[in-house]
């Protein structure tokens, strides 16, 4: 599993997670950590972890291969899995009260939510796929847009300072300009 594939399974969970629940109310009781680890179970949080950390330790090994990857292996062991899965319990409990916990605990048990588990990273690939897309399109026409006014020269790069250079205008503030 890649970076990219744990963020997806990561951020897929964790918006799985926001738009499932609604806002805790604040006189309720607060999720006790059995339950927020119980749920953070469901998502695979302490695999996609592991995971993680291999793929770290063998990125850190290509780029200081002076180190060993004994050191690395060690470094990013169980125990800071574990490490890690215990900072995400406070945050978890922030957001969410027992009763939340409980309805999302529930959820995610069901047959929809089981697909929403299953399907949410798929959807996020596309989502980021779709996004980069875009991104690069809205980052080509913005380069035309300002090497087309002057603002950068056909290198992509910004001209010599040689005197007061043209107003920009953001193409949206452009349209609702009088």
């Amino acid at each position: 599993m890649t970076y990219k594939r744990f963020g997806q399974h990561f951020i897929g969970a964790l918006a799985g997670l926001l738009l499932a629940a609604g806002a805790p109310s604040v006189m309720a009781g607060q999720a006790s950590a059995k339950q927020v680890r119980e749920l953070m179970g469901l998502f695979g949080t302490d695999r996609m972890f592991q995971q993680m950390n291999a793929q770290m330790a063998a990125m850190m090994g290509k780029q200081l291969p002076c180190v060993p990857a004994s050191y690395w292996n060690g470094f990013l062991d169980d125990q800071a899995t574990r490490e890690l899965s215990a900072k995400l319990v406070p945050i978890y409990q922030r957001h969410f009260t027992e009763q939340d916990v409980r309805g999302l605990l529930k959820f995610y048990r069901s047959p929809l939510g089981k697909k929403l588990l299953l399907e949410q990273p798929s959807i996020m690939a596309e989502v980021m796929q779709m996004g980069r897309q875009w991104g690069e399109q809205r980052a080509q026409a913005m380069m035309a847009q300002l090497q087309q006014n002057g603002t950068l020269t056909a290198e992509r790069r910004c001209p010599p300072a040689s005197g007061p250079q043209p107003a920009l205008v953001a193409p949206a503030a452009a349209a609702s300009s009088p």
